[in-house]
């Protein structure tokens, strides 16, 4: 029997997204088409729209859905050097690799300047110096945009949005967050925060993959960057994936409705892990601000244990034991250079384990396990060798 603890990666598809989405099937037409097949499959794609724009306190015409959080995160940041005439970027070395490699690429092609926001070893961002640099800049006529995640999804250090929507706002900059990790998990009113641009990927909270949406707010324009037909409003082309979005739309209300009981239950079992990891070994360290529950993600928890660490291939030595957890983004699985944010924090290695609604204390007792049988097994190579 297999431990899933590696929902921050995806998470386990819910009963009423698959009932959502094999009811969309049934709505065959092309939402751009004008007979009344087309016209029930747009009707489901603008309900969905609905839905969210209500939940998150905005205007549909200001959700577009995409193929998930990277594509939402990639055009974010392009319209606004392309179209918006953003010269200067402020990000972060502990950014996902779809705004970091796409702010790299803007910035080797001279189409503006990427910054790096520095940060502690815990990584936590200087926003005091964010806010002097984009001063510098308004001074100076210069436009900016600043894009760090709402919660890392690697040591799920939350960041204070608010205060760096705060900054933006004052000094003329635009603001976009990552909000793939924390989308469905905390409350997000749009029309408080005024935040300028954000990403969601359904699968995140037991959606289906391949579907998601950017939020880009009411009076930016610029140009798509799926090019072809005049779909959501010529903002992106493409015939609409229906049967996704059904299913995006259905664990969307489910989640919210369902927020803070979720929330409260992963809770218990995240501290549950953090006890059972600190009685078991009291050498553990915590990357980030993983273990402080009011200043991370409580879906997200970072470990690194000498002992095992670093005498084992960690994530493949769990996998073996029936354990599966990452070391890392699972977008960069398969790196040889191992995780860019441990590394960025001046940290070996970690392992991180993630939870979901679907979790238990019983998959904590299986990784405890699983890790005294890895403990076990390198005694005993130890000793024969």
């Amino acid at each position: 029997m297999r431990t899933y603890l590696d929902n921050a990666a995806t998470t386990p598809i819910c009963d009423e997204a698959k009932l959502a989405m094999v009811d969309a099937m049934d709505a065959y037409g092309n939402p751009s088409s004008t007979h009344a097949s087309g016209r029930k499959a747009k009707a489901i794609v603008e309900s969905v729209r609905k839905d969210i724009a209500n939940r998150l306190a905005c205007s549909p015409s200001e959700i577009v859905f995409t193929s998930g959080g990277t594509e939402a995160d990639n055009w974010a940041l392009t319209c606004a050097v392309q179209d918006l005439g953003v010269r200067h970027i402020y990000t972060s070395a502990l950014e996902h690799h779809a705004v970091g490699h796409t702010a790299e690429g803007l910035g080797s092609s001279s189409a503006c300047e990427i910054y790096k926001v520095p940060h502690d070893a815990d990584g936590v961002h200087d926003l005091l110096w964010l806010d002097q640099q984009l001063e510098k800049h308004a001074k100076k006529g210069e436009k900016a945009m600043v894009s760090i995640m709402h919660a890392n999804n690697e040591v799920g250090n939350i960041l204070d949005l608010a205060q760096v929507v705060d900054s933006c706002k004052r000094h003329g900059a635009l603001s976009h967050s990552d909000t793939v990790q924390t989308m469905c998990h905390y409350p997000i009113n749009l029309t408080e925060l005024q935040l300028d641009f954000a990403a969601c990927a359904a699968h995140k909270f037991h959606g289906p993959k391949g579907v998601g949406f950017a939020f880009i707010r009411r009076g930016i324009h610029g140009r798509p960057l799926i090019k072809g037909g005049g779909q959501e409003r010529g903002a992106r082309a493409g015939t609409e994936n229906v049967v996704g979005i059904a299913g995006l739309g259905a664990a969307f209300n489910l989640a919210i409705d369902n927020m803070d009981a979720k929330a409260a239950h992963i809770r218990s079992v995240k501290a549950y892990a953090i006890d059972q990891l600190n009685q078991a070994y009291p050498q553990v360290i915590f990357n980030g601000l993983s273990a402080e529950m009011d200043k991370s993600l409580y879906t997200v928890l970072n470990f690194y244990l000498p002992s095992l660490h670093d005498n084992s291939m960690m994530t493949f030595q769990l996998d073996i034991h029936g354990i599966e957890a990452s070391g890392g983004s699972a977008c960069s699985s398969g790196s040889v250079q191992g995780s860019h944010v441990i590394s960025a924090l001046g940290k070996k290695v970690g392992t991180r384990i993630s939870f979901s609604g679907y979790s238990q204390t019983a998959d904590i007792d299986a990784l405890m396990q699983a890790l005294k049988n890895i403990e076990s097994n390198l005694a005993t190579i130890k000793a024969t060798a």
